[in-house]
């Protein structure tokens, strides 16, 4: 591939169930830092991303191996009613996938294209991955010719959509990826490799929604242990109230493994307090803004706790 269809690839490879990059003999060299400063420091991104939401992707393989629910999911899986006349929402949005039930990658369906390109997105509301910023459905509009389409019975189709398409301009080092309402997201801090113990706080990133939930789920990683209670697992839930009193509900731990993080850092999205505090059982911590979102940092609870964000 060109520089610029490898960094693409890179790209969607770093939201992929498997992250790998392959050569053959005969072909130019594939290794990210082959192609000079710009696309080493594009791809860097993107793999780096991948060890931070590590917590998230351990999640999921972890309720594939009991459930069978795939870590790439057709949209249709999650969102079996996202459209009015019941056709899958895949048809619309044929590059577009989920990781997990939680986010949507929407790359362009042609990568070395140009051109802008449209993402559907199921019914609800959307928050941008990379911006925390959440998406006002009622300014987003489709491209201008979209009822001038040669099939006028798509575009009757689409404007039927609770959702219209969001027109995309493709950049090189943007990958268009959306968190869905609802979402609680594990985040860890940056390490280099997954023989590496991260030092920091897990980060819950919290997405206010309807039917707001989220689990972590780690073990050794290295052997079957768990299978005799050596794991750790936890649910965590969220409420917003009619006073803008946001809930943060998290659940007892499962298992008698030991995962790495001490405190938890709360990311609260989509969603602005009056008092600026988030109140524990044992006291009060200051909210504090940062990048779209109100945070704060705390001891990891012992035992099952709410924590009132206010």
């Amino acid at each position: 591939p060109s520089p610029d269809l490898l960094t693409k690839w890179l790209e969607v490879a770093a939201f992929q169930p498997t992250d790998r990059d392959h050569a053959a003999k005969g072909t130019r060299p594939h290794e990210p830092w082959v192609d000079g400063p710009q696309h080493e420091a594009i791809r860097r991104r993107y793999i780096e991303e991948r060890y931070r939401l590590m917590p998230y992707l351990y999640t999921t393989a972890e309720e594939m191996s009991r459930t069978g629910l795939p870590i790439m999911r057709p949209l249709f899986l999650e969102f079996p009613n996202a459209t009015t006349d019941g056709h899958p929402i895949d048809l619309d949005a044929g590059s577009e996938f989920l990781v997990g039930p939680d986010l949507l990658v929407a790359p362009s369906p042609s990568p070395e294209e140009v051109a802008p390109y449209e993402v559907h997105l199921p019914p609800g509301h959307w928050y941008d991955y990379w911006t925390g910023q959440r998406l006002d459905r009622r300014t987003q509009t489709a491209s201008r010719d979209l009822e001038q389409r040669d099939d006028p019975n798509k575009a009757q189709r689409d404007a039927a959509q609770p959702n219209k398409p969001i027109l995309v301009t493709p950049e090189l080092a943007n990958l268009p990826v959306y968190v869905r309402e609802g979402t609680i997201l594990p985040i860890a801090p940056l390490t280099q490799s997954t023989e590496e113990k991260p030092n920091g706080p897990l980060t819950l990133r919290v997405y206010p929604g309807d039917n707001c939930h989220g689990t972590i789920y780690q073990d050794d990683g290295k052997t079957y242990d768990f299978r005799n209670g050596q794991f750790f697992r936890q649910s965590f839930t969220c409420s917003l109230a009619a006073n803008n009193t946001l809930t943060l509900h998290i659940a007892a731990s499962e298992g008698t493994f030991t995962p790495w993080w001490k405190d938890l850092r709360i990311e609260a999205y989509g969603w602005t307090p009056t008092s600026k505090q988030l109140i524990t059982p044992t006291g009060t911590l200051q909210l504090k803004p940062s990048s779209n979102a109100w945070t704060a940092t705390l001891p990891e609870p012992t035992q099952a706790t709410d924590l009132t964000l206010k």
